[in-house]
């Protein structure tokens, strides 16, 4: 249990430390943030603010797990290794996309389709994995079968549906936690309540362990306690990482950062045979990204029923409708914080009351 504190104090410092010197970094080469011409006009303002701060988060993280098994004598796990290889694939896109955005000058980076096919390689290489490496009981890191709160025994999806079933979970996260990151601190905050969740599940976990203590109703989960681990470097990561991020922004995270984040809140969702619980862990990215559906296929079905689009929201994600509507960016983001932080204390409760 120690091992758990070690990684969320170990990332804590490399992401306080790291950040500044990433800020001045970036900033002594220009890698500033490009804004949308559409947006609210108070966000102008932050045009040039550095960005791929992701990259201080992937590494702290990194640097997070790895002191912490030297620290405690134990090798990693294929669970761990494989949510570490998400990370890294899912950040290396993500830095290229925010990397043409910077080179380019524009607000728009990797095209779509090359975005997708890179987001596509990494998720479908993972979700083949994670079906492979049995432990001495006999558990992969994951299981074809959807899960809510543990597996459910008739509703499995057989490996090449579940294939499918992890590409569009990861994704679709990936891109809602990109999504989000419109506003100085919100995704970051709102991933540091996600992961503090899923540490108190990985440990809740690891106590009602089948592998470590057989009985009725307990946790088929491979590698609870190292999910645990990985999830408290995240979090401290995200957590220092939100000390420089919050209002006024001295950097952000960019795609490089987005995209890992959100990958990861699936995979952990994933291999704790959570997936359906995620809607709560992460309720405060569902609603961002369920704004932009709505809001773009509202305009669609208007445009072609009454021959011009018409919109939901002032303006999608969410978060700028209210922004729009005379909130404050700070009241915005603290009120999103304050929903996610009732939201993962709930998915908490359900975990607890199983």
């Amino acid at each position: 249990m120690r091992a758990v504190l070690y990684a969320s104090v170990i990332a804590l410092v490399c992401s306080l430390i790291g950040t500044p010197v990433a800020v001045k970094l970036f900033a002594r080469r220009g890698y500033g943030q490009e804004i949308r011409e559409d947006g609210p006009q108070s966000h102008q303002v932050k045009r040039g603010t550095p960005t791929m701060g992701g990259t201080v988060i992937v590494l702290s993280t990194l640097i997070a797990y790895f002191v912490t098994k030297g620290l405690t004598g134990k090798w990693p796990t294929s669970s761990a290794l494989l949510v570490l290889f998400l990370m890294t694939g899912l950040g290396i896109v993500g830095f290229l996309d925010d990397f043409i955005k910077i080179y380019k000058q524009r607000s728009l980076g990797l095209r779509t389709k090359a975005k997708l096919i890179g987001q596509s390689v990494v998720a479908v290489a993972f979700a083949i994995l994670v079906l492979h490496f049995p432990n001495s009981m006999g558990y992969t890191p994951a299981s074809d079968h959807v899960s809510f709160l543990y597996d459910i025994g008739w509703l499995g999806l057989g490996p090449v549906l579940f294939v499918i079933f992890s590409y569009v979970l990861i994704s679709g996260w990936s891109n809602a936690v990109n999504l989000t990151d419109g506003a100085d601190g919100l995704a970051t905050g709102a991933s540091v309540m996600a992961f503090a969740a899923y540490v108190v599940i990985g440990v809740w976990q690891y106590g009602q362990s089948c592998g470590s203590a057989p009985s009725r109703g307990c946790y088929e989960v491979r590698d609870p306690l190292d999910l645990a681990i990985v999830a408290a470097s995240l979090m401290g990561a995200c957590f220092g990482f939100l000390w420089w991020n919050a209002s006024p922004a001295k950097i952000y995270m960019g795609d490089t950062g987005s995209l890992a984040l959100g990958g990861l809140i699936a995979y952990i969702a994933i291999v704790i045979r959570h997936e359906f619980t995620l809607v709560l862990v992460g309720g405060v990215f569902v609603g961002e990204a369920v704004s932009v559906v709505i809001q773009r296929y509202y305009f669609k079905y208007t445009r072609l029923r009454y021959g011009e689009g018409r919109r939901v929201f002032l303006m999608a994600p969410i978060h700028h409708h209210f922004q729009r509507k005379g909130w404050t960016e700070t009241q915005v983001v603290v009120r999103f914080w304050l929903i996610g932080a009732v939201l993962a204390a709930m998915a908490i409760a359900m975990v607890k009351l199983r």
